[in-house]
């Protein structure tokens, strides 16, 4: 029940019906489960030690609010886990169904390209978002899962769920965006089938660094219009 109670967690944050700073009811949780409070006190202990969940000031338990230090942090340590990983798994010799199947993530943010070019809108809808990204999540799965090393795959899927808290609140990518992950996806792919270990790391490298700009300049400017927002707020009080 411990672990019934921690994936339903799980599973509300990263579909954003608990946003960051969200207060986890025990009584609620306990009720949907049809159970004691107990497994919901320790899936929740789980999660405070894995930095999904924090204490509040108040002395509850929330859903972590990433920092910007924080978002930093994530993806330096998930850069040098997947490049580890994707080095790794160049040095095997890759399975015709792990290609194939790499391939058919690699295409779905094709047509995704191809489904934005033809409704003449700028960016991806919210369901056009969650299909980019399970393909996107599936690819670096992957990825990771040919280097055999499960604790890895374990603590980068932890760290993407992590910045799934900030990022269920930004735009859907653009056509340059998706152009540009396209592109970056299928060289990390043709380095890896061609067993070239440095450039498969060199280029997965580069590619997240990529993703952690964009989540800073989203979180700058998410930060920017709250502040924009907190004056306004002052300034119609103090007249």
């Amino acid at each position: 029940m411990r672990m019934k109670a921690y994936l339903l967690i799980q599973k509300k944050i990263a579909s954003g019906e608990l946003s960051a700073g969200s207060l986890i009811s025990e009584l609620a949780l306990s009720k949907e489960l049809g159970s004691s409070r107990t497994p919901v006190r320790e899936a929740a202990g789980q999660l405070l030690a894995e930095g999904l969940l924090e204490l509040s000031p108040g002395g509850g338990i929330v859903v972590t609010q990433l920092t910007r230090q924080g978002i930093i942090d994530l993806y330096e340590l998930r850069e040098a886990l997947e490049v580890f990983a994707v080095g790794r798994a160049a040095r095997n010799n890759m399975r015709p169904a792990d290609r194939e199947r790499l391939e058919s993530l690699i295409e779905e943010t094709q047509i995704l390209l191809k489904e934005l070019k033809a409704s003449g809108k700028q960016e991806l809808s919210a369901e056009q978002m969650r299909r980019f990204s399970v393909s996107d999540l599936g690819f670096h799965a992957l990825l990771i899962r040919m280097a055999a090393n499960v604790r890895i795959l374990k603590v980068v899927n932890d760290t993407r769920l992590m910045m799934r808290i900030f990022s269920i609140q930004r735009s859907g990518h653009k056509r340059d965006e998706l152009e540009r992950i396209y592109k970056q996806h299928r060289d990390i792919l043709k380095a890896v089938v061609e067993q070239d270990a440095e450039r498969a790391q060199k280029l997965l490298s580069e590619h997240i660094q990529a993703s952690a700009r964009e989540r800073l300049e989203g979180f700058d400017h998410s930060e920017r219009e709250l502040s924009l927002a907190s004056i306004e707020i002052a300034n119609h009080l103090a007249f």
